[in-house]
């Protein structure tokens, strides 16, 4: 592995130390903090009080509490948060983002990873390698890292052992060999003690690499081509009638009056008028500087969209290729419908095929069906329209995007986009003449998804069939969706895991669209089980067009019908992820109709059913 340059001058270094738990990463910060003379004397005063009450070092300062402030990784002795420290040298000032070495917060150190330029990855001397130094490192280049410092630490455990050290290096040298254009030192340090840390060890004479604060002082980590203009904007900002300006962060590239520039969404091309700061005008900007721009011309800007150079536009498309990563103890499912946020875009978004899982210990591609927490694939994602982005390897700041769970709000996954998929931009919806509306005069009714839910055995088919026979005595144009039916045709090839299940509902409810787009008034019967699903399939169709009908019958009254005898089967094991037994079922939490079978007959159920939509204006 080449060794990166030396820099001079000063500049400011985005620093991240990762690896795996207690390796001694906030050890390493702290200890660099105090032998460096960065510590005022307030913070060593509390440092020493601390170091009695919170440390870990027998009878004197404990360095990492510095750096770990929260009271629970006090507790614990680890990190839990992302701990940011800002500090400068003479030669350069540093940002260094210390983060969890812990699996289960491996979404807070991709959160650092982000925005460094050079990782810390520390390894404990006694210990090797271990499977979340490998994690780290390999989503260190995931995320566009190519500078590594291996801090080879706790090397007074080891009696100061060079072949030790050597062993290490050469293994992290062969499995970091596919990093593509990374640069590697590798550094013996005791953090404990400050060896090799601000200045070199005079235990380790065998050892003639500078320290790590002079390697991190001198390396050049500025070598990306420069990136085009790309100011994703935050906020309209509209006073009054005689300002509207664009605010935002300009994320790479520059900015100057009289500058020609394009909105990447629509292709609209203009002029800077003005580059507007709290402290007064600029005549320019450059990237991570926070402006408003005004323009020449009165043109459609919204929040989300991107200012780009005329000569170098984003990409858009609907569907592009990503690196993911799981960050939620529930599994990432294809065909679920996430909320994607790119920048200030926030849209609508599904996995549509995991191309392949990676193994972090050796690179290899592993087929997968769904993804865990803390693991890495490469898949196809599809946006509900299309977005404006740049591959990630061109530009941090426009090419990574997060995967929000539409009920909890809670961020579930990061991504890192590759590549858009040229099949989205070379499909088009075809428009014709005959509308959904037109369909639906024809058939003097309004066109409506009728979806029944429920645990097997609650009744939902035999309801959805009194419904259908009632409303065709009305005159009206229906079509029942029966989940036995489907799966004889359609969904033959599913099974009952949570991604089939999933990937079942999808394509109902797609199918169901279509029927509701010719007209019809569409009955559904299916467990769908999960909420996720059933709000995807009420996105699908227009607002007020979707009715959630829960036929709340328990599972004891369920288990008792069992009219096909599949949970006697389940009981038995010989059917497994069955609904309600071993496969979780969410019940609706605002449905339109709740429906209990116990107090009523499906015939007066379905009564209810039409009285509710003649309520609703939907029958005439």
């Amino acid at each position: 592995m080449a060794t990166a340059p030396l820099a001079a001058g000063r500049d400011q270094l985005c620093v991240l130390t990762c690896g795996s738990v207690d390796d001694g990463k906030s050890t390493l910060i702290g200890r660099l903090l105090l032998d460096a003379s960065l510590v005022l004397d307030d913070h060593l005063a509390a440092l020493t009080r601390d170091s009695k009450t919170h440390g870990t070092v027998t009878g004197g300062l404990d360095p990492a509490l510095l750096v770990d402030g929260l009271e629970a990784e006090r507790e614990q002795g680890i990190t839990i948060d992302v701990a940011y420290r800002y500090f400068g040298t003479p030669r350069r000032r540093f940002i260094v983002a210390d983060t969890p070495g812990h699996k289960d917060y491996t979404r807070n150190m991709v959160t650092g990873a982000s925005t460094s330029d050079l990782a810390i990855l520390l390894v404990d001397a006694e210990k090797g390698l271990l499977e979340q130094t490998r994690r780290h490192a390999f989503l260190c280049s995931l995320l566009g890292i190519r500078h590594f410092v291996l801090a080879v630490n706790k090397m007074d455990l080891i009696g100061f052992d060079e072949r030790r050290f050597q062993v290490i290096a050469e293994a992290f040298a062969l499995f970091a060999g596919r990093f593509v254009g990374c640069s590697i030192v590798a550094i013996p340090t005791a953090a404990l003690h400050g060896d090799n840390v601000v200045r070199r060890s005079a235990r380790m004479p065998w050892y003639r690499g500078p320290a790590l604060l002079e390697y991190l002082e001198t390396v050049v980590v500025d070598d990306r081509p420069g990136a085009a203009l790309r100011l994703p904007v935050q906020y309209v900002n509209r006073p009054n009638a005689n300002f509207r300006g664009y605010a935002g962060t300009v994320a790479s590239g520059t900015l100057h009056k009289g500058l020609e520039i394009v909105i990447a969404r629509t292709g609209v091309r203009s002029r800077v008028a003005r580059i507007v700061t709290m402290d007064g005008e600029l005549d320019g900007a450059a990237a991570s500087d926070a402006v408003t721009v005004v323009l020449n011309d009165a043109v459609d800007v919204s929040r989300g969209d991107i200012i780009s150079s005329p000569d170098n536009r984003p990409q858009r498309a609907d569907a592009f290729a990503a690196h993911v990563v799981w960050m939620a103890d529930v599994p990432l499912l294809p065909g679920r419908n996430y909320l994607l946020k790119a920048g200030a875009q926030s849209i609508g978004a599904m996995v549509t095929e995991l191309k392949y899982r990676i193994d972090v210990d050796n690179f290899d591609h592993l087929a997968a069906k769904e993804l865990h927490l803390n693991e890495i694939a490469f898949a196809n994602i599809a946006t509900a329209e299309p977005i404006c982005f740049d591959p990630y390897d061109e530009n941090r700041e426009t090419g990574g995007f997060i995967l929000i769970d539409r009920h909890s709000n809670a961020t579930v996954g990061a991504g890192l986009i590759r590549f858009g998929l040229r099949r989205a931009a070379n499909t088009y919806f075809q428009s014709f003449e005959v509308t959904k509306a037109a369909r639906a005069r024809l058939n003097a009714q309004k066109p409506a998804l009728m979806w029944f839910t429920g645990l097997s055995g609650a009744g939902k088919s035999t309801i959805a069939d009194q419904l259908e026979k009632k409303l065709h005595t009305l005159g009206k144009h229906t079509f029942v969706l029966d989940g036995d039916n489907i799966r004889h045709g359609l969904n033959r090839d599913l099974g009952f895991t949570e991604a089939d299940r999933v990937e079942n509902i999808r394509r109902v409810a797609e199918v169901a669209k279509l029927f509701v787009e010719a007209g019809l008034i569409t009955l559904v019967a299916f467990i769908s089980p999960f909420r996720a699903e059933r709000e995807m399939a009420r996105e699908l169709v227009a607002p007020g067009e979707f009715i959630e009908i829960f036929v709340d019958t328990p599972l004891e009254v369920c288990e008792r019908r069992d009219p096909k005898g599949l949970y006697k089967k389940a009981r038995r094991g010989e059917l497994r992820n069955f609904t309600g037994l071993d496969s979780p079922y969410e019940p609706p939490i605002n449905p339109e109709l709740v429906l209990d079978a116990l107090k009523e007959s499906p015939s007066d159920l379905a009564d209810r059913i039409i009285d509710f939509m003649h309520r609703r204006g939907m029958l005439s």
